[in-house]
């Protein structure tokens, strides 16, 4: 058996939704208001607001047709952010997907606001969830895909603060044994989890998490891994980045223009604006750099994959940015955060 994970699509979204509704933890938050998560969801899958929806699947003679789990996840504005460590608190979850299926956004960033802050300040990062089937809730291997997934879809975004409230006891040890800590409303502070009835705080509302100076200090934690940030150097645009993250994933040109839906001539147009711009501010990553006719070339395709290689290693470079806000960042801010203490 294999498992792997892909972006939820708008057929996904009854069967994610029943997974959540059936969760022994997760359903009760909802209640009777379970519909608004599927009506969120649809709402979602095509807004630029919206981060990260992930669906699990294990295959099944050569096919993935059973769905383990689901993993959204969200960037949420700083308001929304103060008002979960407001005492009493609220459950997250519920509260968002009942704002945004009667079409209020406000928890949410837009695309622009996202671009704003991981270009200045930085981003506050929510686990919507991270539901998996009760009967897979044990399983390592599920786990592991799940954690995967979120570490290779999140890495490079300028973080700040990262949330998430529980779903199981299990979950719980989960994000204490990464590096997250149990926030205190009464105190405004976080602390560990040391004594603390596991069962209990899953059942309240809660709130798991961790900050930039927190994770970076000492540095080595798996969830600290996130926080490491250095500003991207080439300044992609949109269409590049596209092009870009479609590449990622392997195919030809005329793959690619498939899967963007443009022309070919659209494609090599882009790679040649691609190429010159790494060329301007790296040029020993691609020496020597033309714009051979045929991209099937020994040349070209060695081209492609040193910056695809790159760019697995540093993920920022394909993240939404602003190039004017970069570009008035204080110079003490310009490198890693990897510094910065507590």
């Amino acid at each position: 058996m294999s498992i792997r994970n892909r972006p939820m699509r708008p057929k996904d979204v009854r069967e994610c939704v029943e997974i959540v509704a059936a969760h022994p933890f997760v359903g009760p938050r909802y209640g009777s208001a379970i519909d608004d998560l599927r009506a969120a969801w649809l709402r979602l899958l095509s807004c630029n607001g919206f981060c990260s929806a992930r669906v699990f699947e294990e295959e099944l003679n050569g096919h993935f047709p059973r769905i383990l789990g689901v993993g959204v996840t969200v960037f949420i504005s700083d308001r929304f952010l103060s008002d979960l460590k407001t005492p009493p608190g609220f459950w997250m979850s519920p509260e968002i997907a009942r704002r945004v299926a009667r079409g209020d956004h406000s928890p949410l960033l837009s695309q622009k606001e996202i671009q704003d802050a991981n270009s200045q300040g930085g981003l506050n990062l929510a686990v919507w969830h991270a539901c998996i089937r009760e009967e897979d809730n044990q399983r390592t291997e599920v786990w592991t895909e799940l954690m995967t997934s979120f570490l290779d879809h999140h890495r490079g975004f300028l973080l700040k603060e990262l949330i998430v409230q529980g779903e199981s006891p299990e979950h719980l040890m989960g994000l204490h044994n990464s590096g997250g800590f149990l926030f205190n409303r009464e105190e405004g502070r976080y602390g560990g989890l040391d004594g603390k009835d596991l069962r209990e705080i899953a059942s309240q509302t809660h709130i798991m998490g961790i900050t930039r100076e927190m994770a970076l200090w000492p540095p080595g934690s798996w969830v600290g891994s996130l926080f490491l940030y250095e500003p991207p150097r080439f300044g992609f645009n949109v269409s590049e980045q596209r092009l870009l993250i479609s590449a990622l994933v392997g195919g030809t040109d005329e793959d690619l223009s498939d899967d963007l839906g443009i022309s070919l001539s659209a494609v090599k147009k882009t790679w040649r604006s691609i190429y010159d711009r790494v060329a301007a501010c790296l040029p020993e990553l691609i020496p020597g750099n033309s714009h051979p006719d045929a991209e099937n070339s020994r040349r070209g395709k060695d081209k492609k994959q040193r910056l695809i290689s790159y760019l697995r290693e540093h993920p920022q470079e394909l993240r939404p940015m602003s190039r004017k806000l970069l570009q008035q960042r204080p110079a003490q801010g310009q490198g890693s955060f990897h510094d910065n203490p507590i």
